[in-house]
């Protein structure tokens, strides 16, 4: 069976046994992590239903990818800039692709927690008395405030017409 995944913005077809590098993943080496976003899975040429399959993964490694050479150059004006960079990686050993509800259960228990959280957060909400609005001053009730028209431009002059003096 494969599926394919979605992590770090990139997305991978994989099949127990694969061995694929990604964006760095929180894990140390040996830990069993579990690929959550799984867009497409079947079996050969049929299609099955990705919300049902999980794929767990080991973590082999965390390690940093190839260097990158960023090199910026300003012709004629002597300027160059060299620098490198090594973007960080996890490599990981897909261990299953099957299906299962494993997912759908670790997510639903955090929610059942954060409720009692929240009601106990709301309550003391509920016992601050509500603030009342300043009451207005008679003047301001009674006369809105004046706007002032906006300044007129004075028009443009025109230029004075030329003679031939200078001849």
């Amino acid at each position: 069976m494969f599926a394919i995944v979605r992590t770090g913005g990139k997305q991978y077809r994989v099949a127990a046994g694969d061995k694929i590098a990604v964006e760095k993943l929180a894990g140390e080496a040996g830990d069993t992590i579990t690929l959550g976003d799984v867009l497409l899975a079947g079996e050969g040429d049929s299609v099955a239903d990705a919300a049902k399959v999980n794929v767990s993964a080991e973590i082999i490694a965390q390690a940093k990818s190839e260097k990158v050479i960023v090199f910026k150059k300003r012709r004629r004006h002597n300027y160059r800039r060299k620098a490198g960079h090594r973007q960080q990686m996890t490599l990981l050993r897909i261990t299953d692709v099957g299906e299962g509800k494993a997912p759908a259960k670790k997510a639903a228990a955090p929610k059942k927690e954060a409720a009692p959280k929240a009601e106990a957060k709301a309550a003391p909400a509920k016992k601050a008395p509500a603030k009342k609005a300043a009451p207005k001053t008679e003047a301001a009730a009674k006369k809105p405030a004046a706007k002032k028209a906006p300044a007129k431009k004075a028009p443009a002059k025109k230029a004075a017409p030329k003679t031939d003096d200078a001849k």
